[in-house]
This record gives C-alpha cells, structure tokens and sequence, in this order.
C-alpha cells in the first residue's frame, strides 16, 4: 500500500502549485484522503481533505478561498491545488488516508483533527517553500 505525494517545489508568495497523491492497493473510495504539513519545528497542521465517494470537503481555515482539493477516483489521485501562496504555507506537504470502513457516519469536518496514529496510510511528504 502506498500514497506517493508530487508537485512541490519553490514558488513566489503569491504563485500557485498543484500537489498530487496517488494510493495504490486499497479502495480508494473506502477512505477519506486528507493532506497535512509540516514546517521545521512546529506541529503539524491539516490543511484539507475530502471523501471521494460522495464528495465531502473540507478545509483548514488559514488554506480556505485560496485551496482546492479534488479527486479523481478511476485515477486514485487526490490533488491540491494551491493558489495565492504565502511565505507561512512552507513546509511538507503529505497525504493520509483514513479508513472509512464500518464509519460511514464520519464528519468530514473533524477527519484533519485526528491524532496521525488514527490515520491508515502516510505518504513520504512533498517539500513547498513559498518565498517572499
């Protein structure tokens, strides 16, 4: 099982990326596919995540209006895109995947406030530097 995370790189605040994660063995639609980063020295931070098999989104409140997340399920990829960065949006960037097998009924809006541990699947991470 694998997610493999792409597309960071090193961008003027105020330029856009688009990250990928691509899950490999697992279904894809059993899970919700949620994107985190990491900055030297702080905690991390969910940024957004979504459910591809109906949808649901959600998003961290200093990425809302400037991110978007989407799927593509026959692709198993989840992307990021990422508009009008700023210098605080640098860090790693990696996607998880959270198991909603026999937890049908969970909200959307509190899969980026679980523990890493509850978490399934992590991806290696993809570094993003926004520069000022």
């Amino acid at each position: 099982v694998q997610l493999v995370e792409s597309g960071g790189g090193l961008v003027q605040a105020g330029g856009s990326l688009r990250l990928s994660c691509v899950a490999s063995d697992f279904n894809f639609k059993d899970y919700a596919i949620a994107w985190f980063r990491q900055a030297p020295g702080t905690e991390r931070e969910g940024v957004a995540c979504i459910r591809p098999s109906n949808g649901d989104i959600f998003f961290a409140g200093a990425v809302k209006d400037r991110f978007i997340i989407s799927a593509d399920s026959p692709k198993k990829t989840v992307y990021l895109q990422m508009n009008s960065l700023k210098p605080e949006d640098t860090g790693v960037y990696y996607c998880t995947a959270l198991s909603l097998l026999g937890n049908g009924d969970v909200n959307i809006a509190t899969v980026l406030a679980r523990h890493d541990a509850e978490f399934d699947y992590r991806g290696q991470g993809t570094q993003v530097t926004v520069s000022s």
